[in-house]
């Protein structure tokens, strides 16, 4: 792989935004001042579990990868008999995700199709390139290595998405960006959804808003945590 495989350091700015009173909360998001605070919440929420994530040592980065590797691979099998033939997309690390890069190359070399998801155009639904273990990678979006242009586009059948936060219903806190959600929202047939993130991670909620869609399982070191729906 190229010297572009590695992801570089990035950082967010801080955010002193307070916590919203859960008795204000509208969930359909019919009052805009409410839509706002559920925004400042989020963007609060993510600063503390970032930093709680940042702050683990590079051996307990490592130990937590290790474990959520096995338990994935686990839920993988029994879920979708191994993925075998299928697409599954999965994510280059950045900002202190799980790196799932070693289980990536060993589902590839058992016969599964893996996708990385690209952002071609802003605020719009993802797409996504295959990727092997062979492939030279490109700086995209966010300087996040990519697969090149050239690249086979496939649709997912499964997708890994890497969560900030993660709640018991599979709602998932990301970057804010709401790329992921704008994906799972055209995609058809919708592909099995699973959230990647820390067992530390569970929050109560995220205050669900319209454009909310929940993820179909979380996956943490400890395990399969949340499950929505079988697949």
């Amino acid at each position: 792989m190229s010297d572009t495989s590695r992801p570089t350091g990035y950082a967010s700015p801080p955010c002193m935004a307070q916590e919203v009173d859960p008795a204000y909360f509208d969930p359909l998001a019919s009052d805009p001042e409410q839509a706002r605070d559920v925004a400042r919440w989020r963007k609060a929420k993510r600063v503390s579990l970032r930093g709680a994530r940042d702050a683990l040592s590079v051996a307990g980065r490592q130990e937590v990868g290790r474990a959520l590797a096995d338990h994935l691979r686990a839920v993988v099998q029994e879920k979708f008999n191994g993925a075998r033939g299928r697409v599954l997309s999965g994510y280059w690390p950045i900002k202190g995700e799980p790196d799932l890069r070693g289980l990536m190359a060993e589902w590839h070399d058992n016969g599964v199709l893996i996708a990385l998801p690209i952002v071609e155009v802003k605020a719009a639904p993802l797409v996504f390139r295959r990727w092997t273990p062979e492939t030279q990678m490109v700086r995209g979006d966010w300087n996040i290595p990519v697969p090149p242009p050239d690249a086979e586009r496939v649709t997912p059948e499964i997708s890994l998405a890497p969560v900030i936060g993660w709640t018991a219903e599979c709602y998932r806190l990301g970057y804010g960006g709401g790329y992921f959600d704008r994906t799972l929202a055209v995609l058809e047939p919708r592909p099995a959804s699973i959230g990647i993130g820390l067992d530390a991670a569970r929050i109560e909620t995220i205050y669900p808003q319209p454009h909310d869609i929940p993820l179909d399982m979380i996956v943490t070191e400890t395990g399969l945590k949340a499950e929505r729906r079988a697949r």
